[in-house]
């Protein structure tokens, strides 16, 4: 029987609704599963991605206010309030492209609109690309480009492109920039003594978006330092941090603000101890400007880690629909140039941080939240919260041209960060919720890089754009505050300091998790057991230690300068097990990773 064009209709309807509901569901099926067992989060190990200087030849120039570019057709973009997009915004000029704007110059007619909402990002992806398969090759409905926490966006691809595969392989959404990064804001909040000592976070209960960007700045820290997470929302595990899900980051801060409680069943390993305990917010994931407001109207919580240390962790990835991108490649180049130059512009020019404020206090429209409410917390500040308590509050940067390609490992010498953010917190949540999240895209299959590839060669075909990217480590200066301390099974060859075969996956996940890490320091402790000469212990433990450095290096030297690695030797001197049995020799075999801050 053929199916008239309404029943197809309905059909698509039917298939969007599914895909787009695995992440409405994820709030809703995970908590009324099976009692799960806590966990240590998979290591996520972050790398330096150092934000450049402003070009030697940026320029601000004070765009008008009238349409600038009516007779292009338009190109609608969505995102959240969220000051990494400043660039995309300083660029457009206002909602549209407006006359003297830097998308008009390049000939692109944009129109920008705020969308928190992921599932709405993801159904106006769904809309654009539907139209687009029934001929319309400038589609009215839905949006062109969407941006997200780049962090996210293993999970948000694989709710959305299966979707999308049913409308034709071509349809697919695709990464193709970075507009910016979050570089402090998006935090966990918790008590100071958590700062001081992670282990006594044991038996906190944190607010937060589960599965989100910020859940994910937590669960990257719990794995530093060994310790659990509770993913199983309506329990309540001692040993383990412990989530309320929150409808979104705004919610977070009030649940903790209004000291939600709830009565949970107690488990240790999995299983109900048959008591009860009733639990109530003590901490809070979330993003500026919840962060502000946790300080301002009730305070008690510090930065106990956020993406100023993890500073690679969420890039504000820019995500279109394949087909129509190539297509009209010239549309996405102008559109990837100019927000390339109003970043720079908001690096080079105070005036034009103070437009780019401007804008976002016009198109956001948070309460109480005007021009300098926008740039000060760009900025980031350290203020006192309402108990007196100093705490570290917004933090975000935009991308020029040499972010983004650096980015996106298009700097020789460096790694894809983006790739290395996507495919380790996708792990991270197939881990831990499989049934929700069972599988995801690989990275080289979401993320074209032939657009910024475009734009370098147009911007400077014949000189570098690379303007001091590479970051600047004071190799004397020691670690003064420690993010996180862990073990990494990474073997050697008995009595040498050389990988066994084994050992390279391992340290593909080191060097991913450090990648993400890059406002970090990096100290790496070798250690053996106590067989041999222990002559030779110590410089063995040594060896080893220089070894993994080395490797780092090696494989990316502009995300791992000089000074950023350093190496200590232990010999057999800190074993962790018994050397007397085979087992406890190999775990005392071992390297530990320290992260930390010394500034």
């Amino acid at each position: 029987m053929q199916i008239k064009p309404l029943g197809k209709v309905i059909i698509l309807i039917v298939l969007i609704g599914l895909g787009i509901g695995v992440w409405r569901l994820w709030s809703k099926i995970a908590p009324s599963a099976a009692v799960k067992e806590t966990v240590i989060p998979g290591k996520v190990t972050l790398g330096e991605a150092p934000n450049s200087a402003a070009s030697p030849d940026a320029k601000f120039v004070l765009p008008g206010t009238g349409l600038g570019v009516a007779n292009k057709p338009e190109v609608r973009f969505l995102g959240y309030a969220w000051n990494a997009q400043m660039g995309i915004l300083l660029a457009n000029g206002g909602a549209q492209a407006t006359q003297g704007s830097l998308m008009a110059k390049h000939g692109v007619n944009l129109k920008w609109s705020r969308q928190d909402d992921n599932s709405k990002l993801q159904e106006a992806l769904v809309s654009f690309a539907t139209e687009l398969s029934q001929g319309n090759p400038q589609p009215t409905k839905g949006a062109h480009f969407i941006t997200i926490m780049g962090d996210g966006g293993a999970a948000f691809l694989q709710g959305l492109n299966p979707v999308l595969r049913r409308i034709g392989p071509e349809y697919q959404a695709k990464i193709v920039d970075a507009a910016g990064y979050s570089r402090g804001e998006d935090k966990l909040m918790g008590p100071a003594e958590w700062k001081a000592n992670p282990s006594a976070s044991r038996g906190g209960f944190v607010a937060g978006v589960v599965r989100d960007g910020d859940w994910n700045i937590a669960q990257k820290w719990l794995g530093d330092n060994g310790l659990r997470t509770n993913p199983d929302e309506k329990t309540y595990d001692p040993d383990a941090l412990n989530w309320v899900n929150a409808s979104d980051y705004i919610d977070a801060t009030q649940k903790y603000i209004a000291g939600y409680s709830e009565t949970r069943p107690v488990v240790r390993n999995g299983k109900r101890t048959g008591e009860t305990k009733t639990i109530t917010v003590d901490a809070v994931v979330t993003w500026t400007p919840g962060d502000v407001a946790v300080a301002e109207k009730k305070g008690g919580l510090v930065s106990i880690v956020s993406t100023k240390e993890y500073s690679s962790q969420m890039p504000c990835v820019v995500i279109g629909i394949d087909k129509w991108m190539r297509s009209n490649r010239s549309t996405v180049d102008g559109m990837i140039a100019a927000i390339a130059e109003g970043g720079d512009a908001i690096k080079a020019s105070p005036a034009a941080l103070q437009r780019g404020s401007e804008i976002s206090a016009e198109l956001y429209h948070e309460a109480d939240a005007g021009p300098e409410f926008w740039s000060k917390y760009f900025r980031g500040v350290t203020e006192t919260d309402k108990t007196g308590e100093s705490v570290e509050l917004g933090g975000s940067s935009v991308n020029n041209l040499a972010d983004s390609l650096l980015a996106f490992g298009l700097v020789p010498g460096s790694s894809n960060l983006v790739a290395a953010t996507y495919t380790d917190f996708g792990n991270l949540v197939k881990s831990q919720y499989p049934e929700l999240v069972p599988t995801f895209p690989s990275a080289d299959s979401i993320i074209d890089t032939s657009y910024l590839s475009d734009v370098a060669k147009q911007v400077a075909p014949n000189k570098t754009v690379i303007a001091a990217v590479k970051p600047i480590y004071n190799k004397k200066k020691a670690i003064t505050a420690v993010i996180g301390r862990r073990n990494w099974n990474i073997q050697f060859n008995a009595g040498k300091a050389t990988f066994t075969p084994q050992a390279k996956q391992e340290l593909q996940k080191l060097l991913r998790s450090l990648l993400i890490a890059s406002g970090t320091v990096v100290e790496v402790h070798g250690h053996t057991d106590n067989q041999g000469n222990p002559a030779t212990s110590k410089p063995l433990s040594e060896a080893r230690a220089f070894a993994v450095k080395q490797w780092l290096e090696a494989k990316s030297p502009v995300n791992f300068p000089e000074g950023r690695v350093r190496v200590f030797a232990h010999g057999d001197s800190n074993p962790i097990a018994p050397n007397t049995t085979p087992e406890g020799r190999a775990r005392n075999r071992r390297v530990e990773i320290v992260i930390g801050t010394n500034r």
